[in-house]
């Protein structure tokens, strides 16, 4: 049994074709927003307004001061 070449080609090509990644580029996406501007979901933490920089800087401190730092628990 002889294999034709051409098919064992197109095989190859198309199983090393299954290898290839999708690039990815810096803001190439339409739906991202800055971290602070709001939550779709309802488990936003108390004390926090969507929207609002300061606040959301805040948030990220407290976070930080009360163990929720991967770094601290080491």
């Amino acid at each position: 049994m002889k294999r034709h070449p051409m098919v064992v080609a197109a095989v190859a090509a198309l199983a090393l074709s299954a290898c290839t990644e999708k690039p990815q580029m810096l803001g190439s996406n339409p739906n991202d927003e800055q971290p602070y501007a709001g939550s779709k979901y309802p488990y936003a933490a108390p004390g926090w307004n969507a929207g609002d920089k300061k606040s959301w800087q805040e948030q990220l401190r407290v976070r930080t001061q009360r163990g929720q730092d991967e770094y601290s628990r080491m």
